[in-house]
């Protein structure tokens, strides 16, 4: 049994779904990818039990094939092949011969029947569609506000929330809060689930800039997400997503619009002598200007002072400049509106002429 195929054509979908692979399994079959082939197509597979990428490519098949390799093992022989070269790879017993050029590969393999593939959910599905590059441009408008191994487990993803004909996709880590929402082409039960992180990094990954569809399943307890040759298939983490409605602000009166581009290289500078641990810095907020002004343990102090339109009450507040930094980068427009009520409340990032974002801080005190 063999597979013959182009060097660049294996190393993408390759690298693909080895990703999600961990480097150390109880498991040893879960170090491995699932290779199966036949009628001149190969799927290649791999799971960590809570998440599952399937990729298919056209290959020069002449039989059946199943078998497991280590992912690692295999990606790294692929790429450190020549550019262009044809692999030669073929399966006897309980071995994979790896051969391009005058290269040669034997390595070891487990039997497919043991890989634990996982399958769509048998109970009934919301389905929506959307395309790839507005996908792609959502969680990564809200991903970076998620949290990372809290012990609040509902808030180490996002909550993906179909709700009408609308789709909100909200991060949170119970300091700042990121939400989007995009309009759907028709009306749906409401339906939410929690993505886990690891699987919006995934796909974030997987997503082109391109307005090919994805179809996405939202099941009881799991999510599916097709597109091109791929599908990822994802257990959702389950608990209740706190109510973000509750925390988006109204009547925040006092605000501004400001240059995203030009806040943003102003925050950067000031953030260097930023305290390392607790990253904090002051906005002054008066007539018609800002001051962004930082300070550390060394007795060092930064300041940016930008002209704005603004004649509201002064406001002096403090955030962790982490947090504004992300919320600048991650979205695209040229212009962002900062809301206030007062130096001990949030603040309100939102895009002129737009409803679809909101990005909330809590202040801290410096």
């Amino acid at each position: 049994m063999n597979i013959k195929i182009n060097r660049d054509a294996l190393l993408k979908p390759l690298a693909n779904v080895a990703s999600i692979v961990e480097r150390k399994h109880a498991l040893p079959i879960l170090s491995n990818i699932l290779i199966q082939g036949k009628d001149g197509q190969v799927q290649l597979t791999a799971t960590d039990l809570e998440m599952q990428v399937s990729l298919s490519f056209k290959a020069d098949l002449k039989e059946e094939i199943a078998t497991t390799i280590s992912a690692r093992k295999f990606f790294d022989i692929t790429r450190s092949l020549p550019d262009d070269c044809v692999i030669d790879i073929a399966i006897k017993d309980s071995r994979v011969a790896v051969k391009a050029n005058k290269s040669r590969f034997a390595i070891q393999t487990l039997p497919a029947k043991d890989y634990p593939v996982m399958t769509k959910a048998s109970s009934e599905a919301v389905v929506i569609t959307i395309s790839q590059i507005q996908l792609k441009r959502l969680l990564k408008q809200v991903e970076f506000a998620m949290a990372q191994q809290d012990i609040r487990y509902y808030l180490n993803g996002l909550l993906f929330e179909v709700n009408g004909n609308q789709l909100n996709i909200v991060g949170t880590d119970g300091h700042r809060l990121s939400f989007t929402s995009i309009h759907l082409d028709q009306n749906y039960n409401k339906t939410e689930v929690i993505l886990p992180r690891k699987t919006v990094i995934e796909l974030i990954k997987l997503l082109n800039d391109t307005e090919e569809l994805v179809s996405v399943e939202l099941y009881k307890g799991q999510v599916s997400f097709s597109f091109n040759d791929i599908q990822l298939i994802s257990k959702v983490i389950d608990g209740k997503f706190p109510d973000y409605t509750r925390v988006i602000p109204e009547g925040h009166n006092n605000q501004f619009t400001i240059d995203r581009a030009q806040f943003l290289t102003s925050l950067q500078r000031a953030s260097i002598l930023s305290n390392e641990k607790y990253r904090g810095i002051r906005m002054i907020i008066a007539d018609n200007n800002l001051k962004l002004i930082s300070t550390n343990t060394e007795q060092e102090e930064a300041e940016e002072e930008l002209e704005i339109q603004y004649q509201q009450d002064p406001i002096d507040i403090g955030f962790n400049v982490t947090y504004l930094i992300d919320v600048l980068t991650n979205i695209q427009d040229e212009k962002v509106n900062l809301a206030f009520l007062d130096t001990n409340s949030s603040c309100l990032f939102t895009i002129p002429n737009n409803n679809d974002y909101k990005y909330v801080v809590m202040p801290m005190r410096i």
